[in-house]
């Protein structure tokens, strides 16, 4: 058994995409889905440590799943309140957005159902879908007429599975006509707005007040809001069903409530910190002025820029690092090859100079 596990990981290592895990580099930050910077914010950590200070309690284990020991009011305080700001009916906490999409997918459909999901949805769904014995389709990245083409075929319950901003190209999903899609064909859409949060507002179902259209929306907290953590965003009925069949959410130990307080006041920092976002979206504005070429849209926080052979593409992340630039390589198979890229992540924290200095570097390989 381990003889083939070693062979599947030297070959890894002969194709150079052997991943390993490292100490956090210093340097530049372009490569981390900080986007706000709120993970290092001075202001932010020093108003929850107040909060610690007045109550080390918070620092706690949860001493188990929600359903037994693990449940408090500050859990059910943070998703009423994350409910209210998201204008849903409802909301329930995860560790991660890994765990929310699992809990959905897995549980939601069943073998009788279709879950329809574009070509480049996340890692978790795919793995949810297979838990789930339900039957899966997939549709053209960002295609709607292949989408409506498969909805129109359909004769049993179905779900649509996107994201509003997609992490490897750093594109945004057609969600207006999405949900009116959904709607049209009375299919249930399913939102992850992980990479939108914080960076359009409190997401871009938000923005387009499509709560009475999405089914359900994913939020997840560990990147624009520097913290930790996930929501489901649904129907109490939704919500009520998730906590008696979602195995990821019966069978995980629930988080310290320290992780819930630094959500709930993330929101509140965002109100008080509008800036943030703006000086986010200057600077993307400053990195697509450079022109670049990229698939990914003009006002994404994610750039993808195209270098087609995965040796190249480790010589150009090698030289950024050689210059202070942290930023990261997407191999295939992770994606398909010819599609290998850089993904650069803008952030509001960084500097007009900075961005000008690593796109010339760019420019030499490309």
């Amino acid at each position: 058994m381990l003889k083939k596990f070693q062979e599947a990981l030297d070959k890894r290592k002969e194709t150079g995409i052997l991943r390993t895990l490292k100490p956090k580099f210093v340097g530049i930050d372009f490569y981390s889905n900080d986007y706000l910077g709120l993970a290092g914010n001075k202001e932010l950590q020093l108003h929850l440590l107040l909060k610690v200070q007045e109550n080390p309690q918070l620092l706690s284990g949860s001493s188990g799943s929600r359903l037994i020991s693990g449940n408090t009011n500050t859990a059910t305080e943070t998703e009423n309140y994350i409910a209210e700001q998201h204008q849903y009916p409802a909301a329930l906490l995860f560790s991660s957005g890994y765990n929310a999409n699992l809990a959905l997918f897995s549980t939601l459909p069943d073998r009788h159902d279709t879950i329809i999901v574009d070509e480049q949805i996340h890692r978790s769904v795919h793995d949810a879908c297979r838990m789930s014995h339900a039957k899966k389709l997939k549709f053209r990245h960002n295609d709607l007429e292949d989408l409506e083409s498969i909805l129109r075929k359909q004769t049993k319950p179905s779900y649509i599975a996107i994201e509003s901003l997609y992490s490897m190209d750093g594109d945004l999903a057609p969600l207006q006509e999405i949900a009116a899609l959904a709607k049209k064909y009375d299919t249930a859409l399913i939102v992850d707005e992980a990479h939108a949060f914080g960076v359009f507002g409190y997401g871009l179902v938000e923005k387009y007040q499509l709560q009475k259209d999405v089914f359900a929306a994913v939020i997840t907290y560990g990147k624009a809001l520097g913290a930790h953590g996930a929501a489901v965003l649904c129907d109490e009925t939704v919500k009520s069903y998730l906590v008696n069949f979602a195995s990821s959410f019966i069978y995980t130990t629930a988080a310290q409530d320290f992780s819930w307080i630094a959500i709930k006041w993330g929101y509140e920092f965002l109100k008080l910190k509008p800036e943030l976002s703006k000086k986010l979206h200057q600077n993307i504005e400053i990195f697509r002025n450079q022109n670049i070429e990229t698939p990914s849209s003009e006002i994404s926080p994610i750039q993808a820029v195209l270098v087609p052979d995965n040796q190249q593409l480790k010589n150009l992340q090698n030289t950024l690092y050689d210059n202070g630039f942290l930023t990261y390589p997407v191999h295939s198979p992770t994606v398909k090859t010819g599609t290998e890229r850089l993904r650069i992540c803008l952030h509001s924290f960084n500097t007009k100079e900075d961005i000008v200095a690593l796109t010339r570097i760019i420019k030499e390989f490309i």
